[in-house]
């Protein structure tokens, strides 16, 4: 869901989480899959853990955690507050390339906003005209560049999640004020990017579950330009339970007919605890229905109020997500993870608290 409270929220980092970062996780087991898709293809399972080089950083030390675990998603964001940003500037890519040309089979998962400003509170009129500026083509170099500078960086088959949660209030890419260019707008983008010489890119279209301010149906741009059908789904209302979650409009089931009918793979690049604080219900039932329902991957927002490893304050959750997950079943649940000072965790690893990029 869009919520400027997550982009602001603090980190509870594990005690587990600290001392594996500071080993560098070097008693871990080698990594093994954790899940299968349809005809042996793997679930990419992966984290947001931290939006530059700390991200990756942190990988290894969920993989331990996890007892090995082999996460294949590597999932970052772009800055949405300037062009620049967008266009691919952060150093952080470079280590996230490195992290995916490590091996064949890894997927890099980058957020890609498709306006500046794009947490700025623009006003809905500013918007509209933002939008129809983008579907006549202003914005096209800055999209062309991204893509030059990821293939140039070697990770030309990134997966794109393009415009995330236009359904929803926030965002200054929102689809609301003007769905019918915002299809045009999202077409441009990716005939954009599509046009650099070496490109392999597939594009995510990722709304939030619910109708929010616009059913996300309205902002489909199209089967030539979608690869995935994504969302983007936390423990929250719209849907108290998790079976509201599931068959409420607009919500896990609709998505999950709605690929199918246009012959699409799905993704969870978010997902998580938020409203309902620590829920192991909710965590066991979201684990499942992704199992069952076998999407390209999936990524929980790890961090608090949202994650399990590095916030202390959802052990019963964590200890789903854990048993779950980890490949070494006689181990028990996580233990001594969850720590007050934070800071204090910071200056003796030398890392920081986790955060998605901020306008």
């Amino acid at each position: 869901m869009s919520h400027r409270g997550r982009w602001l929220a603090g980190a509870c980092t594990s005690t587990v989480a600290a001392a594996l970062l500071l080993t560098g996780g070097a008693l871990s087991p080698p990594p093994r899959d954790v899940s299968r898709g349809d005809g042996g293809t793997e679930v990419a399972v992966g984290a947001y853990l931290h939006y530059g080089s700390h991200g990756v950083e942190r990988m290894q030390g969920l993989s331990s955690w996890l007892g090995g675990a082999d996460l294949r998603a590597g999932h970052t964001y772009l800055p949405g507050d300037t062009w620049e940003n967008i266009e691919g500037a952060p150093d952080s890519l470079r280590t996230w390339a490195r992290w995916r040309k490590a091996r064949a089979d890894r997927l890099f998962v980058l957020n890609v906003p498709m306006q500046e400003h794009n947490e700025g509170g623009v006003p809905e009129r500013r918007i509209a005209e933002l939008i129809r500026s983008g579907a006549q083509g202003e914005h096209d170099h800055h999209f062309r560049r991204l893509a030059e500078r990821l293939v140039d960086l070697g990770v030309p088959d990134t997966v794109i999640v393009l415009g995330w949660e236009m359904n929803g209030f926030n965002y200054t890419h929102r689809c609301k004020p003007d769905p019918e260019n915002w299809k045009r707008y999202w077409r441009r983008i990716v005939a954009a990017m599509r046009s650099v010489e070496g490109q392999d890119f597939r594009f995510d279209f990722a709304p939030n579950r619910g109708s929010d301010a616009i059913a996300w149906t309205r902002c489909y741009p199209g089967d030539d330009v979608v690869d995935v059908v994504g969302m983007d789904s936390y423990d929250q209302p719209p849907g108290h339970s998790f079976d509201e979650q599931v068959v409420q409009p607009y919500g896990l089931q609709q998505q999950v007919d709605f690929a199918k009918a246009h012959g699409k793979q799905i993704s969870y690049p978010e997902w998580g605890l938020f409203r309902n604080g620590d829920n192991p219900e909710y965590m066991r039932r979201m684990l499942a229905w992704i199992a069952d329902h076998k999407p390209l991957y999936h990524s929980i927002t790890d961090y608090c109020p949202h994650g399990v490893w590095q916030c202390g304050q959802n052990p019963r959750s964590a200890q789903v997500f854990r048993e779950f997950l980890s490949t070494e079943q006689g181990r028990g649940g996580p233990s001594g993870f969850g720590r007050e000072d934070d800071g204090e965790w910071e200056r003796e690893s030398g890392a920081r608290s986790p955060s998605r990029p901020r306008s």
